[in-house]
């Protein structure tokens, strides 16, 4: 891969496509990064022990491809 943690990047390709983020986490052997502030999505969560489910916001990880090094 040619990023790591900690790396700012660029989105190349999809709905985010010119935003910026930093790196938060890296999955190698899946050649994919989760940014932080990009590809967010709505998810639905269980509620804890007889509480309320609620709808959440979070970041899903972006193939290595779609990101390049940011200046």
């Amino acid at each position: 891969m040619h990023v790591k943690k900690g790396d700012s990047v660029k989105v190349l390709a999809g709905k985010d496509k010119g935003k910026s983020g930093k790196i938060v986490r890296a999955f190698p052997k899946e050649n994919r990064v989760l940014v932080e502030g990009i590809n967010i999505k709505k998810v639905h969560e269980k509620g804890k022990s007889k509480g309320k489910g609620s709808i959440v916001e979070k970041a899903f990880p972006i193939h290595v491809s779609n990101v390049k090094l940011a200046k």
